[in-house]
């Protein structure tokens, strides 16, 4: 009996050890695939990290690109003194300019810097680089060889909804010597990077007013205000966070209305805090958001005289009559890439 209790009891330990080694090659390879698991779905969650961040990425600014000149740089003197006036007359524009201006009362009360950013210093935020050096050029929406005292016209009666100052007066030409000043190393002719609002690809359909207000009220009424209506300064005599519809925003005849200059813009400026890069929004959602913050109501401005030849007016100019069979809707809102291919076709045809 003794015997068969040891042989029983021998037989016993050399199955537990057997069974445990089994237990441990069945844990350990639960284990493993727990472990290849979790790492394929760190995997997708970094893969969808960086398909979502490669809409917004970060991009770089080629080395030579344009730097604006260190405001203490300005000179001492009257040049000087001249200089800075400009400066300030562009980035407080309302104070001197609105409806309740000091100099004049011309304006909706918008600042020259609200549309060119940071004093005409920042690349793609409609900066001052190569204002000067462009001067006398052929503007197609004029049908003239324009000045720079054009442009300020312009933007004062389109941008600025209003009546432009004395081209010949102190203010318009301090206004010329702060431009001539920021872009004093730009020669007529020079390339530069960064210049006017960047050119998105334009997108295989329309763009989405209704999408657009979707991110307006997420990531823009906290400055623009739940009607777009801005944020007055604290004189109240000019905006911090311009009007972008309504009364004292920019009229439908200022460029910034065709919503290829606006999602371009948008792009590399908007919400706060976005640039160049570091984007914020994707191109849809820049596209989008021009699309609804200029389907909003404003201003009118007679624009009957405006591209006397047909042929460059550009492709998201919203107001007929067109050298294509587009309607108004499809030129403000695209889809472009149809209207611009049989541009195209129209001008390889008279060539």
């Amino acid at each position: 009996m003794q015997a068969q209790d040891d042989h029983k009891r021998i037989k016993a330990a050399v199955r537990t050890p057997g069974n445990i080694i089994c237990l441990a090659l069945i844990t350990s390879v639960c284990m493993a695939i727990a472990i290849i698991s979790s790492c394929n779905k760190g995997k997708q969650r970094i893969d969808m990290r960086n398909q979502a961040g490669s809409k917004t990425s970060s991009r770089k600014i080629p080395a030579d690109a344009w730097k604006a000149p260190d405001s203490t740089a300005i000179p001492v003197g009257k040049a000087g003194d001249m200089i800075r006036y400009g400066k300030e007359l562009l980035a407080h524009t309302g104070r001197y300019f609105g409806p309740d201006g000091s100099v004049a009362k011309l304006s909706n009360g918008m600042n020259c810097q609200n549309c060119h950013l940071e004093g005409g210093r920042r690349l793609f935020g409609n900066n001052y680089a190569s204002f000067i050096a462009t001067y006398p050029k052929m503007n197609n929406r004029s049908g003239k060889i324009d000045q720079p005292t054009d442009r300020i016209v312009q933007c004062f009666n389109r941008s600025l909804a209003g009546h432009a100052p004395d081209t010949n007066g102190h203010e318009v030409r301090a206004m010329l010597a702060y431009m001539k000043w920021i872009g004093q190393d730009v020669k007529k002719g020079k390339k530069l990077f960064g210049t006017a609002t960047e050119k998105l690809a334009f997108m295989d359909h329309a763009a989405d007013p209704v999408k657009g207000r979707a991110i307006f009220v997420s990531k823009c009424k906290v400055c623009h205000g739940s009607n777009g209506e801005g944020l007055l300064a604290a004189d109240k005599k000019s905006y911090t966070y311009p009007p972008l519809w309504g009364e004292h925003s920019y009229n439908n005849g200022a460029g910034i209305y065709r919503i290829g200059n606006l999602a371009g813009f948008v792009k590399n400026n908007m919400p706060f805090g976005a640039t160049y890069q570091n984007p914020q929004l994707t191109n849809e959602e820049a596209w989008n958001v021009a699309a609804f913050v200029n389907s909003q109501p404003r201003p009118h401005f007679d624009q009957r005289k405006d591209w006397k030849d047909l042929k460059t007016k550009p492709v998201d100019f919203p107001f007929g009559p067109y050298t294509d069979k587009f309607s108004e809707k499809q030129h403000k809102y695209g889809p472009f890439k149809p209207i611009a291919a049989a541009q195209k076709e129209l001008t390889s045809k008279k060539s």
